[in-house]
């Protein structure tokens, strides 16, 4: 990059964020927050902070279970991707990447551009950027080259998406980055998509694995939401639901899940969905134990009687 090409882009940051077009532009909203909030210069040449390694393993000891459930997610998504010049990136919701998949012959590159375990990108210390203002935001975005703040961060292209925990709480972001020029806009859809779906399902995972002797039951999707999860203990309560299953049903995302009556939590057509649901898992468990009931009943985590019960009331009949 020549320097007059950083100088441009700076210039541009600073005409965009006078000419008032924050109010119209995500992302010069950003770029107004990075200047006059976080007081960054876009022309500004220091390099990204990187935590210590002790400051970095205390950081992934805090985010143990979402770093265990994404392993294998990880692996799937940079098999995906990875062979396009793309690196993925798990950051915890500060902005620290905490791990990474990236093949080795790019390895150099991406760390000297900060795309490595334990730098911080936040919003306040990186500007406008993949993993930092998708954490402001709280939505799937990409960054795209010169939408960065920082000129030395515009050969970057970033899509990163927010994962969520089981109480629904902001977790971190997934992430993934190219150095390349050459990807298409029809490509960046296409990570999108992939990252989306990936983030869903470390979710998904982070939420059985939380509520893992509960019964899990999805919710139908509503338009501009996918099907979220809901956790149901053997008394038919429900004591967990995930961000996109509390959106849908209307159950508060700031505060703690209060267990309550699945009926009364799904009443109506949801109720007739929940019910369709139980019945499927009911006679699916069935099939897989071969008509044992005590079989069924220990692979669904409820109680012989509890089971039992509950085909009376769904009228199956073993096989």
């Amino acid at each position: 990059m020549s320097e007059r090409q950083p100088a441009h882009h700076a210039a541009s940051v600073e005409a965009a964020i006078a000419s008032g077009q924050a109010a119209r532009s995500a992302v010069v909203a950003s770029w107004r927050r990075s200047s006059r909030l976080h007081q960054l210069d876009p022309a500004g040449t220091r390099p990204p902070l990187r935590l210590g390694d002790a400051e970095l393993q205390h950081v992934r000891a805090h985010v143990a279970p979402l770093l265990r459930v994404a392993q294998s997610t990880m692996d799937r998504l940079y098999q995906a991707v990875g062979t396009s010049g793309c690196c993925v990136l798990l950051a915890d919701r500060d902005g620290v990447p905490v791990d990474r998949r990236g093949a080795a012959a790019d390895d150099r590159t991406f760390e000297s551009w900060g795309l490595w375990t334990g730098t911080i990108w936040s919003e306040e210390r990186e500007g406008t950027n993949g993993i930092g203002t998708c954490l402001v935001e709280q939505r799937a975005l990409t960054i795209d080259r010169n939408q960065h703040f920082f000129s030395r961060n515009t050969l970057l292209s970033c899509t990163a998406v927010p994962i969520y925990d089981q109480d629904a709480r902001l977790a971190g972001v997934l992430d993934v980055s190219s150095c390349r020029a050459d990807h298409t806009g029809a490509f960046a859809s296409l990570i999108a998509l992939a990252v989306t779906e990936a983030a869903r399902r470390i979710e998904a995972d982070l939420f059985r694995s939380t509520f893992a002797t509960a019964r899990i039951v999805l919710t139908a999707p509503v338009e501009g939401q996918g099907g979220g999860l809901l956790a149901v203990d053997a008394d038919d309560l429900v004591i967990g639901a995930t961000r996109s299953a509390r959106v849908t049903l209307g159950i508060a995302l700031d505060r703690a899940m209060r267990p309550m009556p699945a009926n009364d939590l799904l009443g109506g057509t949801a109720q007739e969905h929940f019910g369709d649901t139980q019945r499927s898992v009911l006679q699916r468990a069935l099939l897989r134990s071969q008509g044992n009931v005590s079989a069924a009943a220990k692979a669904l985590g409820v109680s012989r009687a509890t089971l039992h019960r509950k085909l009376k009331r769904f009228e199956i009949n073993p096989p």
